[in-house]
């Protein structure tokens, strides 16, 4: 597991695709069973292990990922998501090239639980909840586009349902419409937040394999 930052309070890591955030049906291990026993391991606690989780990220997406090591450093990242001083950026391969290579993407989201995807609605639907983002175009490799994106929510699938409702899906995300690609063209590229104790902020970065697909192709 790689370690990106650590303190008394906070840990952030990177989490690799394919492994869920936190315990699911399938029985895999998850991101918090394996923070929960480094620090276990680490500092030889006993008994049960306080881990916090303040965020997530989709089972197909990799990159950096925050835990709380206290419920004070729980308590202070909690209050930071709430009043969007938690900020995520996002790298997103995307198919097609996009028109306008700098933008805001607002929306009206609704999560259908039985098939755990969402779909873009109008306002006044029940469990309509507003999606927010800002993207920029970094490159563009033959009918793909690399976009960072930075959120203002964090709404269900909200990148994946946001490109895909603008006809640019995904690369590999066949949930959402896309027709090429393998995996999901989505990283947690970088976490901002301030510090459980204290106001200095800290940027986590966490950077995509450029070995592998979608990233090397715009390594």
């Amino acid at each position: 597991m790689k370690i990106l930052y650590e303190d008394n309070h906070i840990i952030a890591v990177e989490k690799p695709p394919g492994i869920p955030t936190m315990p699911d049906k399938s029985a895999d291990q998850s991101m918090l069973d394996m923070v929960r026993l480094y620090i276990k391991e680490k500092y030889m606690k006993p008994g049960d292990v306080f881990i916090g989780l303040v965020h997530r990220l989709d089972r197909s997406t990799g990159g950096a990922m925050v835990f709380a090591r206290t419920t004070k450093g729980a308590s202070r990242l909690s209050r930071q998501i709430r009043e969007k001083q938690f900020k995520k950026t996002y790298l997103a391969v995307v198919e097609g090239i996009v028109h306008d290579k700098k933008g805001k993407l607002r929306n009206f989201v609704s999560k259908d639980k039985q098939t755990n995807k969402s779909k873009v609605v109008e306002s006044t639907e029940d469990e309509a909840r507003e999606a927010v983002l800002n993207y920029r175009v970094v490159s563009e490799k033959g009918n793909l586009s690399l976009v960072e994106v930075k959120l203002e929510t964090g709404r269900h699938h909200q990148i994946r349902v946001q490109f895909s409702n603008i006809g640019h899906p995904l690369w590999g995300d066949m949930k959402y419409g896309a027709k090429t690609g393998k995996g999901l063209g989505l990283w947690s590229y970088s976490v901002q937040f301030k510090k459980a104790v204290g106001d200095e902020e800290i940027v986590i970065v966490s950077e995509p394999d450029y070995c592998i697909e979608p990233w090397s192709l715009f390594r």
